[in-house]
């Protein structure tokens, strides 16, 4: 069983950065990819992008490229999603989830995180 563990959300002013992580056991081939998704008050899920551990391969939405970056530490099996230059829009909860392959659907992903609460105020 692959369980995950956001953590690092919080309340920050539009231009701040957040730093969420999500821990989980060690990565192994059915759990190759770690997405990141968000959803907004009264939206629906969307994703953010992925990191894949075997290759450290990232993806980003254009949304928050140049603003967002993915990367992994191998050494305590823990993602990063580091968020510079927020905006309002931002605001959302964040989960992590991992999958064998993962994709952009939040239904291709196996295993989630209980999710972390990001609020950009302007």
């Amino acid at each position: 069983q692959v369980r995950l563990v956001e953590s690092g959300g919080g309340t920050v002013q539009a231009g701040d950065s957040l730093r969420l992580s999500c821990q989980g056991p060690r990565p192994t081939f059915r759990s190759d990819i770690v997405g990141w998704f968000r959803q907004p008050p009264g939206k629906d899920r969307e994703f953010v992008g992925s990191i894949s551990w075997s290759t450290g391969a990232t993806y980003l939405i254009d949304s928050v490229k140049g603003r967002f970056t993915i990367s992994r530490d191998t050494a305590v099996n823990t993602v990063i999603l580091q968020m510079n230059s927020l905006k309002p829009e931002d605001t959302a909860v964040y989960y992590c989830a991992a999958d064998e392959f993962g994709g952009s659907s939040w239904s291709e992903y196996d295993y989630w995180g209980q999710g972390t609460q990001v609020t950009v105020s302007s």
